[in-house]
C-alpha cells in the first residue's frame, strides 16, 4: 500500500493520465504505452492516437513477410489492408486501404461504434519488403507534437 500523498496539481496530472492494462501469455508482447494526455482532445483524435500504437505495437509482433490488416467485429465486408488512418473532430475516424481483392477501400466509423481487429496478412508476392504503417503514422504525431511545441503561446504577452 502507498501511503504518499499527493499535490492538487499531481492530483489533476493523474487523473489527466491514460491508464492501460494488459496481460499476455507471451511476456514478449507489452501493451502500447504511451505518455500522451486525453485533455483537450476529441474522441476521435484520442481514439485515433491510441490505434496508432496498437498498430504499431502488432507490427512489432510481425515476421518481415507479414503486414497489418484490419477486420471489423460484428461486419461481413472483410478485412482491409492498412494505408492509412485519419479522423475528423469530433468523433469520425477513417480507414484507408485496400480490400482482399486489392480495390480501394475507405471506411467512416463513429468512434462510439469502434471495434477494430488487427490481423496478420502475407504481404502482396510481388512486393519487396512488408509495409509497415505504424512507424509512419507515430512519426506523423510527433511531428505534430514538435509543431505544436515550437509554435508561439497565443497567450503569452511577453512576445508581444
Amino acid at each position: 500500500m502507498d501511503d504518499t500523498i499527493a499535490t492538487s496539481a499531481e492530483a489533476l496530472e493523474n487523473a489527466a493520465l491514460p491508464r492501460c492494462r494488459e496481460v499476455h501469455a507471451d511476456p514478449k508482447v507489452a501493451p502500447p504505452q504511451t505518455n500522451r494526455s486525453a485533455q483537450n482532445k476529441s474522441p476521435a483524435q484520442w481514439a485515433y492516437e491510441r490505434l496508432i500504437l496498437y498498430i504499431q505495437n502488432f507490427e512489432e509482433t510481425l515476421d518481415a513477410e507479414h503486414e497489418v490488416a484490419m477486420g471489423f467485429a460484428g461486419d461481413s465486408s472483410g478485412t482491409i489492408r492498412i494505408a492509412g488512418l485519419g479522423y475528423y473532430d469530433p468523433d469520425i475516424i477513417t480507414f484507408y486501404g485496400t480490400d482482399s481483392h486489392g480495390a480501394k477501400t475507405q471506411l467512416v466509423q463513429h468512434v462510439t461504434q469502434l471495434s477494430v481487429m488487427l490481423r496478420a496478412l502475407p504481404k502482396p508476392v510481388e512486393q519487396k519488403k512488408a509495409t509497415r504503417i505504424g512507424f509512419r503514422l507515430a512519426q506523423s504525431l510527433k511531428d505534430e507534437d514538435e509543431a505544436a511545441d515550437a509554435a508561439p503561446d497565443p497567450h503569452d504577452k511577453t512576445s508581444a
